[in-house]
């Protein structure tokens, strides 16, 4: 499948909610989840939603098949390849951590964001069998940035001090661990 254009932030699909996934183990939704990931692994991203590819659906898809890091995370630790569809969100607790977030759909710009720091995700995947985990750390925030942009949001919006926003050729100067 060929690498699709992402959308930047600006466009309005990126505003929007997407819609549910209403029928699975579809011809369309395989393609749509190759598209996705193709685009993913072209990009060096850590995960992608339909609406980054114009595309309003709720799905997301992210980690790694390869037991490896992410290029543009290198010290986050492995997250395993998921395809999520129709997800819910709960966090277990109030507990929030800060840390630097970039976008494919913003690029060049990293910024400190609060996610929670423990939670619980459920859904379906892509041939609609159950998916349902507890987790924590990097794949805790991984999943509710992905899972943002299926609800219209974007992570500057979710940034405290903007301050703690800009180009990450400034940000990290002297060492740039973060790259577009």
């Amino acid at each position: 499948m060929p690498i699709k254009p992402v959308l930047k932030m600006g466009e309005p699909l990126l505003w929007q909610r997407a819609q549910p996934i209403e029928q699975f183990d579809t011809p369309e939704l395989h393609a749509l989840v190759r598209d996705l990931e193709d685009t993913m692994k072209a990009l060096n991203g850590a995960g992608i939603a339909a609406p980054q590819i114009g595309v309003s659906q709720q799905v997301v898809i992210f980690g790694s098949r390869e037991p490896r890091t992410n290029p543009r995370y290198p010290d986050a630790e492995p997250v395993p390849y998921t395809v999520l569809c129709n997800p819910v969100l709960t966090p277990l607790g109030d507990e929030q951590e800060e840390d630097w977030e970039g976008c494919l759909s913003v690029p060049g710009l990293r910024g400190q964001v609060p996610r929670y720091s423990h939670l619980r995700y459920a859904g379906v995947d892509q041939w609609g069998r159950a998916i349902e985990r507890t987790v924590d750390g990097f794949h805790a925030r991984v999943v509710q940035h992905e899972c943002d942009h299926l609800w219209g949001i974007l992570y500057p919006m979710r940034i405290r001090d903007l301050r703690q926003f800009g180009f990450a050729d400034v940000l990290f100067a002297d060492n740039l661990p973060l790259e577009e």
